[in-house]
């Protein structure tokens, strides 16, 4: 018997006036699934987003959540659901334990099992440190926490997250990764949009690239498969030399696994396991290249995205 969807999307649309924002969108996630939604400024993701929380009716189309009509029953379907939006739903004049004491009673929560989730979301998020401050004092990336520690409150099977890195330090973008990793090994379906290609990559099971509301681009991600195919076979790095020289010669360099000329005139070198692009560019100058450029090769996702979106771009 095949497993029931967290998430169940059939021909999603929605149109303001004339404008198609999202068209004929289909989804379906399974218990631990992340999936990453990519895309432009104005592509369809908050949109999409908005109506995969109930905050936004869609023109067409149904969403299911564990089975649940979101339409049709919208308490028990948001019951399941947790939503980040673009800007978090703080109030300034509240503290966090008042904040979040209310989000849990909007819940459903009380007593005990009230104080018990709003003492592990702040566990959680890492919110102790400002535990008794005043949400409109706190900075732009304690805001999005406080924003996230709401919608995990309730132990939702479903989070949806609208950019929730914007404003986060790299360390903390760091703990916000391993936070959505627990949530789906806990079997939580997670959907989140970001412009952050590297993110979605090392995080993320599956891609769907929006551009102009139409699906441009949906894949399959394994982020433990890519590390380990570039730990295995070596990183890719491309170079300018200054004079040029020839893919050859650079195939001689005892870092250099194999090398191949490009259409731009740089040349693109799978480098030997173990080798990181300091070495290489140490061992160049030794040999007397020229060392004009020295680039990682973009992901497997960035080139979908750069080569999808420009050539999008240049058709218009």
């Amino acid at each position: 018997m095949p497993e029931e969807a967290v998430l169940d999307v059939q021909a999603l649309g929605r149109q303001f006036g004339s404008r198609q924002a999202v068209r004929g969108l289909d989804l379906r996630l399974k218990s631990g699934d992340i999936l990453g939604l990519l895309g432009p400024n104005g592509a369809g993701k908050t949109t999409c987003l908005q109506m995969l929380a109930g905050q936004l009716a869609p023109s067409r189309g149904q969403v299911r959540i564990l089975g649940i009509d979101l339409y049709r029953s919208p308490r028990p379907a948001k019951r399941q659901l947790g939503y980040l939006p673009e800007r978090p739903p703080i109030y300034p004049d509240l503290r966090l334990g008042e904040y979040l004491h209310y989000c849990g009673r909007l819940r459903g929560l009380r007593g005990a099992s009230l104080h018990s989730a709003v003492a592990g979301v702040i566990g959680e998020c890492a919110l102790e440190a400002v535990r008794d401050r005043l949400l409109g004092r706190l900075s732009k990336g304690y805001r999005q926490r406080v924003g996230l520690a709401q919608a995990l409150l309730h132990d939702p099977a479903l989070l949806l997250l609208d950019e929730p890195g914007d404003g986060l330090d790299p360390l903390q973008s760091h703990e916000l990764r391993a936070l959505i990793r627990r949530r789906a090994e806990r079997g939580c379906a997670v959907v989140f949009s970001s412009h952050r290609l590297d993110e979605v990559r090392n995080l993320c099971t599956s891609v769907l690239m929006l551009n102009d509301g139409r699906e441009l681009y949906r894949g399959n991600l394994a982020p433990e498969c890519n590390a380990a195919l570039d730990s295995a076979e070596g990183a890719i790095v491309r170079v300018r030399l200054v004079p040029p020289s020839t893919p050859e010669a650079l195939a001689k360099v005892e870092q250099v696994a194999s090398a191949e000329a490009m259409d731009d005139g740089r040349i693109r070198l799978r480098l030997q396991p173990g080798t990181d692009p300091a070495k290489l560019s140490r061992a160049l100058v030794e040999r007397g290249f020229g060392l004009a450029e020295l680039s990682p090769e973009p992901s497997d996702l960035e080139r979908l995205f750069l080569d999808g979106f420009g050539a999008l771009d240049r058709a218009a």
